[in-house]
């Protein structure tokens, strides 16, 4: 065979170097725990009906001093048509990012011919990880429902109310505490969740000096106040007190967490047409974002994703001038539904594994990524 020439020998004892030097770098670093973290929390935020609009008018609002969820290292889209409309509806939309399947409007947690599909919080609690959900409409609303739930109609919650008992979360805290103590059945789940070793909270102020075991917080009826009715800092309070119980749960017995967080009322606001209480729901919801944003960088292993099932509204901004002012139009906006609309929505993502989510998505891929992060089966 003929003998490499001098200048070819060197330049593949070059590569060699590389090679071999690549390799012992990263098994020195693997030696020195220097590797990039597994990720083994994950924080789900999903703003409901909360499009990229909605974001701008929220931005503009405050002279575009940024947002928290800014602070996301990746960035991407995702689509949100459902199985059987171009427009999804919030059952639907829930149940692709929950299941990681496409379902018919108004289905939870089951395709359209009635196949239930676990969730990835339920995947989660299987493999023995603490798990949650933290919401401001009711716990057995589309969205929180679609991450616990398999029923073939969004309003049977008295029904949906039921998966609370046979699943094991760790905490849930929301609204809709008729639906657990005033049911047609005369059956009282919360005499039961207490004799199951649950903590029952009617305030953020009850759970206080609670760190761990089992919080279900439901502090209203039917839905929470929206912002603008007195809600206060229950969204971001609530946010970093399940971090707080879900951390201590995991450490005690178990491995990693899974919460989602909800921001339930963006939504109802944007139906309503009403700007000033969308943006008074998406500050809210972004000062939960900023809770978890915080706890990542806290604790390396933690993947922070928020995005949103839907955009509600129709929103656009159409004219302005440098200063926003809601009462002297200084900008000019314009609402073109009073439902949903087909558009895709943001993702935002944060921590470790965030560079997983920057791209066009399908809004049934993201908990599939979620779940080969976490080691789960899809």
């Amino acid at each position: 065979m003929k003998r490499c020439s001098r200048g070819w020998r060197t330049l593949l004892e070059c590569v060699v170097v590389i090679l071999v030097g690549g390799l012992a770098i990263r098994g020195i670093n693997r030696w020195l725990g220097d590797e990039e973290p597994r990720v083994e929390r994950i924080i789900y935020m999903i703003g409901d009906g909360m499009g990229v609009a909605h974001i701008s008018v929220a931005q503009i609002a405050q002279d575009y001093k940024p947002l928290a969820m800014e602070r996301a290292e990746y960035v991407g889209l995702c689509k949100t048509y459902s199985a059987n409309n171009r427009i999804t509806d919030s059952a639907a939309a829930g149940t692709a990012l929950a299941t990681g399947y496409k379902t018919n409007n108004g289905m939870i947690g089951v395709t359209p011919d009635s196949l239930p599909h676990p969730s990835i919080r339920e995947k989660a609690e299987r493999a023995g990880m603490a798990t949650g959900v933290v919401v401001t409409y009711p716990v057995t609303n589309a969205t929180p429902a679609a991450f616990v739930a398999h029923v073939d109609n969004r309003h049977k919650e008295d029904e949906i109310a039921t998966y609370y008992l046979s699943n094991e979360l760790d905490v849930f805290m929301g609204g809709g505490s008729k639906r657990f103590d005033q049911r047609a059945d005369s059956l009282n789940f919360f005499d039961t969740l207490r004799e199951r070793g649950y903590t029952i909270a009617y305030s953020i102020s009850d759970i206080e000096n609670v760190s761990e075991g089992k919080v279900a917080l439901l502090p209203t009826e039917d839905s929470m106040p929206s912002m603008l009715s007195g809600r206060g800092d229950f969204l971001p309070e609530a946010t970093a007190k399940a971090l707080e119980i879900l951390s201590n749960n995991a450490k005690a017995d178990r491995t990693g967490f899974f919460l989602m967080v909800e921001g339930s009322q963006i939504d109802g606001k944007a139906h309503g047409h009403d700007l000033e209480g969308m943006i008074a729901e998406i500050r809210d919801f972004d000062a939960a974002v900023e809770v978890a944003f915080d706890y990542a960088d806290e604790h390396p292993g933690t993947l922070v994703v928020v995005t949103a099932d839907h955009e509600t509204g129709g929103l656009t901004i159409v004219n302005g001038n440098r200063r926003f002012d809601l009462h002297d139009h200084q900008v000019d906006y314009a609402w073109t539904t009073g439902g949903h609309t087909g558009g895709m929505v943001p993702i935002f993502a944060y921590g470790t594994g965030s560079e997983h989510f920057s791209g066009v998505f399908e809004n049934t891929d993201l908990p599939k990524i979620m779940c080969r992060l976490l080691g789960l089966e899809e």
